[in-house]
This record gives structure tokens, sequence and C-alpha cells, in this order.
């Protein structure tokens, strides 16, 4: 994570989305606020912000699949 916890409780950043892209979000926010939350404005921070979730739910998804591949090659060498 690229912002600290405090930067996050200043920028009200709500417990749910403070995750690997919550250094994203502030950024988002304040040109939403700034254009009245039309949609046709922020795009680029918010497709910015979509592709870091994306990539982290691959990385996240790519880590389970190690995982899963490590518990079976273990159990296959106890011959279970």
């Amino acid at each position: 994570m690229h912002i600290s916890q405090l930067e996050l409780q200043k920028e009200r950043i709500p417990l749910a989305f403070r995750d690997y892209c919550s250094h994203l979000l502030p950024e988002l926010n304040k040109c939403r606020r700034d254009n009245w939350y039309l949609p046709w404005h922020c795009e680029m921070e918010r497709v910015t912000w979509t592709k870091c979730q994306y990539d982290d739910y691959q990385r996240r998804m790519r880590v389970l699949e190690k995982r899963k591949r490590l518990q079976e090659r273990a159990l296959a060498e106890q011959g279970i």
C-alpha cells in the first residue's frame, strides 16, 4: 500500500476499500467531487483504479492456485 492509514482516515476512505489499490482512491474521489460525479469525467482515474483491482484479483488467484498445486503435490508425495 502506498498510502498510510492516517491518510486514508483523513480522506475518509471506508474500511472496505482499504486494500491494495487504496492509494488511487483519494485522487479518484477528489475528481468525482470536483466534477459533480459526472460519469464521463474522471474516466482515467476510474479505469486506473479498476485495472488495479483486476490486477490484484489476478495476483491473488495465482497465489491461490500455487498453494493448491503445492498442497496437492504434498499429498501425492505422502501417498494419500
